[in-house]
């Protein structure tokens, strides 16, 4: 009985405590029982006694088989388990690599071996049986990105997974699903808003007949290039279209630089009826309603920097800008200029405070254009004030300063950025002037307290960054100042006994000098028309001139910079000074202006330290080279002809690489479409 009960592997579930306690109970009652038949009746309980013993057989019988079962059925599964893991080693649709610290295969699964072909892999270098595997291992190892990370090799995707210190790569082929989300991704939709910049204005001196034969050229046109790249393009207006089109689409039509503006822009220049198109794309969102809001933005944006372009932004990438190439003079009607005007009186109405800002270090047609504003403000019987940081003045608008201050009346036009902000409250307006940026403005603190009451008047291309909820926005890009737009505007204010001063159209006038060169760069019949009227309501040539001499210090400067041009590329000239020698931003744009001057010098750029931490580059064109679009690249901007931008804690030689390095980026942008 001893050695049977040995043999009795009783299985691990059943030796629970809960289930011997019950077992013991069982027997225990069944002995009792027994007993108790026993002592009453020899006959039943000696029955009752071999039941028991029948029972206790068969229990330790059941025990047995029910062991003998359990152990056939775990040594059964450890089998299956274990080949099952030798299977799947061997046979699943992982490759698996294994390899030792000098990077030599010693094992591959028969999965992976298919990718190889007929290689004999084993005990040799990853990089000599495949360099592109070796060269994503590498990679992989060297970024620490070993997990999960989805990875090209040959003409198929695989997720591959590295556990460097057991030396096992994992390569699980992902092609199928990579195509399926490549798929989705190059079918999400865009939504784009496309404007015709001037219709209006043309089509007002256009016949019936020459109107319809300009409608079916540019509706043909359109369409057939939304053909072309399977968009879907619908007239909603006159002057405004809307494109509904698939991601891969509109990188297609993004490859080809939307050669489409300039084929109507120079079709339609043949018929002495130049139209130009702006068009807003938006993608990666999934509402619709919120895509073609963002579009709209982005169209915005396009109109803002002059239009003639293309816009494509999302909503946390960087915007990317096609075209843009024209500087059109005729886009602006003084049917604008009235209605701005009209805004602009009836927004400072509202209002007790009128705040004019320009950048900072302003120039003079900053203070020039804030002195009109603020003018226009007295003629609406409205307080006004410039603001203005006394300490950093240029020699020009210090003279200007000065020659104000010489009035008593004058006392209080000028207010420090300090002072604005504590005079400013929720009944004041801010204009911003000669500028868009509120980084760039003269105090951000009043911007920040009064961003929701802005205005913003800027001839200067706009940029990403701008006031988030302006109350009014002109800018006009192909006007030659923002001087310029001011005058305008001031003639249609009320003509009353405080009208321009001869010092502020003096101002004016001076700002649209400085701005064109002398009337020798961006100017229009428009311009001319301005400084005629500046002329007629007091202007003085004389006060002019004596605002605008030169300090000789800045002279000798300037004339040593010019003395450093070289042509970096042909039809280029790049301008340096020191990297210990602080020049003033205004000495450089003069030096720069003046390099154009010079024979076969198509676009000049210049490079100068402007603080301890700031190196400025200026960038000039006679039109033919888009300094905008290569100052962009270095995080700048401006005009096509007129464009800057600052780089931090530079060097002045690793800002011209820098520099040149966007120049040949441009001019690689551009070589396509010269060719088409």
């Amino acid at each position: 009985m001893k050695k049977l009960l040995q043999k009795i592997e009783i299985p691990t579930f059943l030796r629970d405590i809960r289930l011997v306690i019950a077992t013991t109970m069982i027997f225990a009652l069944c002995i009792i029982g027994a007993l108790i038949g026993l002592a009453l009746n020899l006959f039943f309980g000696m029955i009752i006694f071999i039941i028991f013993l029948l029972l206790v057989v068969s229990f330790i019988y059941g025990t047995m088989i029910l062991s003998e079962n359990t152990t056939n059925f775990v040594s059964n599964l450890s089998y299956r388990i274990k080949r099952g893991e030798q299977e799947a080693l061997i046979k699943m649709p992982i490759g698996i690599l294994l390899y030792d610290e000098k990077k030599q295969i010693q094992w591959v699964n028969p999965y992976l071996q298919l990718y190889f072909g007929n290689k004999e892999v084993i005990g040799k270098k990853i990089s000599a049986v495949d360099y592109d595997l070796s060269t994503l291992v590498e990679k992989s190892l060297d970024s620490q990105t070993i997990e999960n990370q989805v990875v090209t090799w040959g003409k198929r995707q695989f997720e591959m997974s590295i556990q460097d210190d057991l030396g096992v790569l994992y390569l699980l082929d992902v092609t199928r699903y990579a195509a399926i989300e490549q798929r989705y991704l190059s079918e999400k939709m865009t939504v784009g808003q496309l404007f015709l910049d001037n219709y209006d204005e043309l089509s007002q001196s256009m016949d019936d007949q020459t109107i319809s034969s300009l409608n079916n050229y540019i509706t043909h046109t359109l369409t057939s290039w939304a053909s072309q790249y399977q968009m879907y393009l619908k007239r909603v207006d006159d002057d405004h279209f809307l494109i509904l089109a698939h991601f891969d689409k509109l990188n297609d039509a993004e490859r080809d630089r939307f050669m489409v503006l300039d084929k109507i822009r120079e079709e339609t220049s043949k018929q002495n009826y130049p139209i130009t198109l702006s068009i807003g794309f938006a993608y990666g969102v999934d509402d619709l309603n919120e895509l073609a809001t963002l579009a709209q933005r982005n169209l915005d944006l396009a109109l803002g920097r002059g239009g003639d372009q293309v816009v494509i932004k999302n909503q946390t990438d960087s915007a990317r800008f096609y075209g843009g190439k024209s500087n059109p003079m005729e886009k602006r009607t003084r049917v604008r200029a009235r209605m701005v005007s009209q805004a602009l009186r009836d927004t400072i109405k509202d209002r007790d405070e009128i705040f004019v800002m320009g950048h900072r270090h302003p120039d003079m047609d900053a203070i020039g254009a804030a002195l009109g504003i603020s003018r226009i403000a007295k003629m609406n019987n409205k307080k006004a004030y410039v603001v203005l940081d006394n300490t950093k003045l240029n020699y020009d608008v210090k003279r200007l300063y000065d020659l104000f201050l010489d009035k008593e009346e004058n006392a209080e036009r000028f207010v420090t950025p300090q002072q604005a902000l504590s005079m400013a409250d929720e009944k004041s307006l801010l204009v911003m002037v000669d500028h868009s940026k509120p980084s760039m403005s003269e105090s951000q603190e009043l911007y920040q307290k009064l961003e929701n009451s802005t205005v913003v008047i800027d001839h200067h291309r706009r940029g990403e960054e701008f006031p988030e909820n302006p109350m009014l926005v002109y800018i006009e890009p192909y006007a030659s100042s923002t001087c310029e737009l001011v005058t305008e505007m001031l003639e249609y204010q009320p003509k009353k006994a405080d009208n321009i001063t001869k010092i502020e159209a003096s101002a004016m006038l001076a700002g649209i000098i400085v701005d064109t060169k002398s009337f020798s760069l961006r100017t229009g019949t428009r311009t001319f028309d301005a400084a005629s009227y500046l002329r007629s309501v007091g202007a003085d040539n004389k006060l002019i001139q004596d605002l605008l001499k030169e300090d000789l210090n800045q002279f000798i400067n300037r004339n040593h910079l010019i003395s450093t041009i070289e042509i970096i590329k042909p039809g280029m000239a790049l301008l340096k000074g020191e990297d210990d020698q602080i020049y003033d931003p205004i000495v450089a744009a003069q030096a720069v202006d003046m390099s154009l001057s010079l024979d076969n010098i198509e676009a000049a750029f210049i490079i100068t330290r402007r603080d301890k931490n700031t190196i400025g580059i200026s960038a000039r064109s006679v039109g033919k080279v888009n300094v905008q679009v290569i100052m962009e690249k270095l995080g700048g901007g401006g005009h096509l002809s007129n464009a800057a931008t600052q780089l931090k804690d530079e060097t002045i030689d690793v800002s011209s690489e820098q520099l040149i390095k966007a120049i040949d980026s441009y001019q690689a942008e551009e070589e396509p479409e010269e060719q088409e």
